[in-house]
């Protein structure tokens, strides 16, 4: 009897075991998040005089920030430097970021991008300034996509979904090589300054910039009206 009862003893506890296992999976899978989709129109941005609404912005990058779980440390709203290059057309066509260091002395910097779902970072080139050289600069994607363009072989054509707004040099550009960048990925300008933009996938993207120095007085944009 007492080798039944412990059998039967056994056989509980594991069947309760596998029970549980089962119960605690079943509610890790109905409590996994759903994220709401961004979405952003350039109206909300501007008032009705057209004049650009910063806080605006900045409440959208912050929406967007908190959708990819980016950390929003205090202070973080405060820090955000942000342009639409007198554009209008901020939602397509704009470039936000954190500065984290610039050191002129030791020439080395790191900030953080954000462009918002489908904004188009301008086509730019870095060349020498204010004793410091041209910058040479890498990205790392932390959350989201980016197309990463510069020079190369144009293949354009395999990005359908990457368009160049109206409100940029009328269309244009003058590089059309597309590296699609993901999470984790890296990418470097591959010239000495030579020319380059990005524009953020469907979700936006967070990326992480690091460089020798920035200078902004050897910034030159393709776009003779966003000099």
């Amino acid at each position: 009897m007492k080798k039944l009862f412990l059998i039967y003893t056994l056989t509980s506890i594991l069947f309760t075991s596998c029970k549980n296992k089962t119960n605690n999976t079943t509610v890790v899978d109905s409590e996994k998040e759903i994220k709401k989709e961004l979405k952003f129109t350039n109206e909300q941005f501007y008032d009705q005089q057209g004049n650009f609404l910063e806080e605006k912005a900045k409440d959208a990058l912050i929406e967007m920030l908190e959708y990819h779980n980016y950390p929003v440390f205090e202070g973080l709203r405060d820090k955000i430097w942000l342009t639409d290059y007198n554009k209008g057309n901020y939602a397509e066509l704009g470039l936000a970021s954190i500065m984290f260091v610039n050191n002129e002395k030791d020439q080395y910097m790191l900030m953080d991008i954000f462009l918002l779902p489908g904004q188009m970072l301008g086509e730019h080139m870095h060349f020498a300034a204010d004793g410091n050289p041209a910058k040479m600069e890498g990205w790392v994607v932390r959350h989201g996509k980016s197309y990463i363009v510069g020079v190369g072989e144009n293949n354009r054509a395999q990005f359908p979904q990457v368009k160049v707004p109206k409100s940029h040099w009328d269309g244009k550009v003058t590089t059309n090589h597309i590296i699609e960048a993901n999470e984790g990925d890296f990418a470097y300008l591959k010239e000495k300054e030579s020319a380059h933009w990005q524009m953020a996938g469907p979700e936006g993207v967070v990326i992480t910039e690091v460089g020798n120095v920035h200078t902004n007085a050897g910034v030159l944009r393709s776009d003779p009206e966003m000099n």
